[in-house]
């Protein structure tokens, strides 16, 4: 989990009304990421049951997301934060997530492109731009993004609510997007003078593909898509 990442899934839980109960997948906290990867502090006060295929750190039930022993509609909020590149099954989980959400429940997604391969356990999927949305389709209202330079973006993202999505989707949408473009302007900004200035002289040994990406990191681009009865009624 990066930093992005995690104020990705901060902003949403800040912006939007986030039901209970809220189901993490892919929450067991490897070696080095104990503490820093715990999202649960994010939603005070509802109950937070994170899921893994196996038992550990973070993890307080055993589930594999592309078949979850869970009732239909049985949850309120769905967080896979960089969790489906891990996920051989990935289309069939998409479904699992919709399946189990309640009406009006919230779908979080992270999930890396252009970045190495890693295994927890295993690495199977890069999704584009394009195709996350198409994904992400049978929401009511979608908020899609990607994060890095347009041609090779480092990280897609998306927040989907299932119908019924409150009337006021659009507005918070449109503040969760500006919220998060101006928490990517502060981490830029806030970059320590030594990043910047190891950044500034290697330009000189990289190509100009690695530079573009450099000076892309923190360029997000974003969609809100909002199903017309949803949008003609607000």
């Amino acid at each position: 989990m990066r930093d992005h990442n995690k104020a990705f899934c901060r902003l949403v839980a800040e912006t939007f009304d986030c039901p209970a109960p809220v189901y993490e997948f892919d929450s067991f906290q490897v070696q080095g990421q104990e503490g820093y990867a715990n999202l649960r502090g994010m939603f005070p006060g509802k109950v937070y049951v994170g899921c893994d295929m196996r038992p550990g750190p973070g993890v307080d039930r055993v589930e594999d997301v592309s078949a979850i022993n869970l009732p239909d509609g049985s949850a309120g909020t769905v967080l896979c934060i960089e969790t489906f590149e891990h996920v051989f099954e990935v289309r069939r989980a998409f479904d699992e997530v919709f399946r189990i959400l309640e009406p009006g429940g919230i779908f979080v997604i992270t999930t890396p492109l252009n970045f190495r391969i890693h295994g927890y356990p295993n690495d199977y999927w890069r999704l584009t731009p394009n195709c996350l949305r198409r994904l992400m389709a049978p929401y009511a209202a979608r908020v899609a993004g990607s994060q890095g330079h347009p041609s090779f973006p480092h990280s897609v993202m998306a927040v989907g609510i299932k119908t019924p999505a409150p009337a006021d989707v659009a507005v918070r949408a449109s503040k969760f997007v500006a919220a998060y473009r101006e928490w990517l302007r502060q981490a830029r900004s806030s970059l320590p003078v030594g990043v910047k200035l190891r950044r500034a002289l290697g330009q000189v040994y990289r190509s100009k593909g690695e530079r573009h990406q450099i000076a892309n990191y923190y360029t997000a681009d974003f969609s809100i898509d909002i199903d017309d009865r949803l949008a003609q009624a607000g």
